[in-house]
């Protein structure tokens, strides 16, 4: 039986300033039993104790070797049996885009993908980090499956998958973040890797919900926003999914990010 109902992620952009805007608010009311960050750009010695080391949590933290840049983090109810930094890529081993932590039965990654830009090296890292990431996804799986353990990879994934993903989807087609390439990818995590995106699969017709919206204009006040953030699981596990929520700040102002966490309840 798994040890955990309920499984929260989110982009915190930054978590000394999340932090100071509502995120330890909000992690002291969430009543999930994981949660899992990324994008925290700040090494543990520079965040708050409230968020190092958080009342009723086992936190864990990857910082990238870069300062101030990516940086992810899981937190759990339950102390984690083993944890995992990076996924054998040599590149990417300390870049704080990846953290695995092993619990009871399941096993939960942070992930946060490059973000990408069409054209520039910045993209060509973003590939280089999806042909590594892909046979790792799958060679996680079948050891989970071997093990009796499920599987939840979650975070910024930096892809919006299908036009329903993305608000502007016409006007997106050659930016990063929905070029074909990047969604044939993601096709490949759920159609050859044999992973379920879990939101999607509650509710498949969308648009959205979204989960990113830009600070620029008025992308929040008109929700044009991007689908990026998923909770990605194998099969055994997603079909346990009985909800999934967005839990979007109610005005601009009240926001701590410009993601918004996506909260899914799994029944055991």
């Amino acid at each position: 039986m798994l040890c955990v109902l309920t499984i929260s992620t989110v982009n915190v952009n930054g978590m000394r300033a999340a932090a100071k805007k509502g995120f330890v608010e909000w992690l002291a009311a969430s009543e999930a039993d994981v949660i899992a960050c990324q994008e925290v750009r700040a090494e543990a010695g520079q965040l708050p104790e409230e968020v190092v080391a958080p009342p009723g949590w086992h936190a864990r933290h990857a910082a990238s070797s870069v300062k101030g840049r990516n940086g992810v983090s899981v937190y759990s109810r339950v102390e984690p049996v083993q944890v995992r930094t990076g996924f054998g890529e040599p590149e990417f081993e300390e870049s704080g885009r990846y953290l695995e932590v092993h619990l009871p039965g399941l096993i939960v990654a942070s992930v946060y993908l490059p973000s990408g830009d069409a054209g520039t090296p910045r993209q060509e890292e973003k590939e280089r980090f999806m042909a590594a990431f892909l046979p790792y996804l799958v060679e996680l799986r079948a050891k989970a499956g071997a093990a009796g353990s499920e599987v939840v990879v979650m975070g910024d994934w930096n892809i919006a998958h299908r036009e329903i993903d993305l608000k502007n989807w016409k006007s997106n087609q050659k930016n990063s973040g929905f070029l074909p390439e990047e969604r044939a990818w993601l096709s490949r995590v759920y159609d050859e890797a044999g992973y379920v995106d879990v939101q999607r699969k509650l509710a498949p017709e969308g648009p959205g919900p979204y989960t990113w919206w830009s600070y620029r204009g008025k992308a929040f006040d008109n929700d044009a926003g991007w689908r990026i953030d998923l909770q990605v699981a194998t099969p055994g596990l997603a079909e346990r999914a009985v909800s999934a929520r967005v839990e979007r700040a109610a005005s601009y102002a009240e926001r701590w990010s410009d993601h918004a966490p996506l909260t899914v309840t799994y029944r055991s």
